[in-house]
């Protein structure tokens, strides 16, 4: 079901992405008369789901979930119908257009996505707010893991900066280190300050881990079940909803990781004596863990931190939603870097549809859902406006040739460079989701 709930999202927040996308070509394109013959969702070779014709222009819903398209008369493009490029050009084509009129045509899907995770993001702001961890609030410190080992970390650490910087947003450490390279994290370490340098090549382990290399540190007490695992030893020697957990072979802990440590070094076939406290009694049992080397048992931990929440009026939510939309295009624009950085072989972890599908969530959440479609459509955005053949920006690129030089590139150019760009995408398109099958068998 989970399953389901993510593909739906997906497929939900793709088609509102390139509906409004192809809309802002399609509506420049009429502002300036010139015809557009074709306005489809999804791609449809050799057949539609379903299509319709209303004056000059033909809507339909094309199978193949890739993207959509508009079909400008006149316009070489990934049609590639060069028939009405032989005949004398037409006052409605696209080639018969001023430059300045192709261009903002060109540019029109790139700039309404832009300002759709703009309104987005300050709708989201003004309905839901934001809410977030401040690193000050993390009061046990963090638990690391082998990555952050690596980076010199050590469970209770304390976090106070980065290149003597400070961090407001815990969840913002570890991506800051990532995206501005940062070279030492400033910690607090049994009362003492220490400043500790980033091994070298970190960034390239981040990348390849894609785990948390560290968290806040959770306290053992108390820890109260609030739900089983599928597979759970717990719920099947009688534990119940509500138990507190206090000890494991008489013995007690501070912090969970040392609870989880303690079952890690456990036998597969040696009990353990857990003791519960349930109302104002204890109740002892003995159990085995399971396969993965767990007792199958899940409790909360919101309400050991104190979370910030922000709260934004109708017009401070407009600021903080520009402020938000181009600090995510800025983030990105550094992750894109990272694709070409020498050592990091960030291009390993580049991701096709099954990879965007995944980080929607597995239940339905439209905070979730409004920020991963404001995100989706600046990087489609991006994307884009890359100066490649075949996408906007190739025909940006060359409408800028145009302008500069005063000459229009050949139709025989222009038929080449779109093959060449289609190619280069095809086999993008092909890598990344070949990084996904890999990964999938792989795990």
């Amino acid at each position: 079901m989970e399953v389901l709930v993510k593909i739906a999202q997906f497929l939900l927040s793709l088609s509102i992405i390139v509906i409004l996308h192809e809309l802002g070509h399609f509506a420049f394109a009429k502002l300036f008369h010139t015809r557009v013959e074709k306005f489809y969702l999804f791609f449809n070779p050799w057949f539609s789901i379903f299509k319709f014709k209303k004056g000059e222009t033909e809507y339909g819903l094309g199978w193949l979930p890739l993207g959509g398209y508009v079909k400008i008369s006149g316009m070489i493009d990934e049609s590639m119908d060069k028939e009405q490029l032989k005949q004398d050009p037409q006052p409605y084509e696209f080639r018969a257009k001023p430059t300045w009129q192709r261009l903002l045509i060109m540019i029109g899907g790139v700039l309404v996505n832009f300002i759709l995770a703009i309104v987005i993001y300050v709708a989201a702001l003004f309905v839901w707010g934001e809410e977030y961890l401040p690193a000050e609030n993390v009061k046990y410190g963090i638990v690391v893991d082998s990555l952050g080992l690596q980076m010199g970390l050590q469970n209770g650490d304390y976090i106070m900066s980065l290149d003597n910087e400070k961090i407001d947003n815990f969840s913002h450490i570890l991506p800051d280190i990532l995206l501005n390279d940062r070279k030492t994290i400033q910690v607090k370490r049994n009362g003492a300050l220490l400043d500790i340098e980033l091994p070298e090549g970190i960034i390239a382990a981040i990348i390849k881990s894609k785990k948390g290399a560290f968290g806040p540190r959770l306290p053992f007490s108390p820890l109260v079940i609030n739900a089983f695992m599928k597979d759970s030893p717990a719920r099947e020697a009688g534990i119940q909803i509500g138990d507190e957990l206090l000890e494991v072979d008489g013995k007690e802990f501070d912090y969970l990781d040392e609870f989880q440590d303690y079952l890690k070094n456990i036998e597969k076939d040696q009990e353990i004596n857990l003791v519960f406290k349930r109302g104002d009694e204890q109740v002892g049992t003995l159990l085995l863990l399971n396969d993965m080397g767990m007792i199958g048992i899940q409790w909360a931990t919101r309400d050991i931190f104190e979370f910030r929440h922000l709260k934004y009026g109708f017009l401070e939510s407009i600021p903080a939603g520009i402020n938000k939309g181009v600090k995510t295009l800025g983030d990105y624009l550094k992750q894109f870097k990272l694709i070409f950085s020498r050592g990091t072989k960030a291009y390993e972890s580049l991701g096709g549809f099954i990879t965007i599908g995944s980080i929607f969530p597995g239940v339905w959440n439209w905070q979730a859902f409004w920020n991963l479609t404001a995100f989706l459509s600046i990087i489609l955005a991006f994307m884009n406006i890359l100066p490649i053949p075949a996408l906007d920006g190739g025909h940006v690129l060359f409408l800028l040739y145009e302008i500069v030089t005063g000459r229009k590139p050949g139709d025989k150019f222009m038929e080449y460079a779109q093959l060449t760009g289609m190619i280069l995408l095809i086999a993008l398109l092909l890598f990344a989701n070949g990084n996904d099958i890999f990964r999938l068998f792989k795990n």
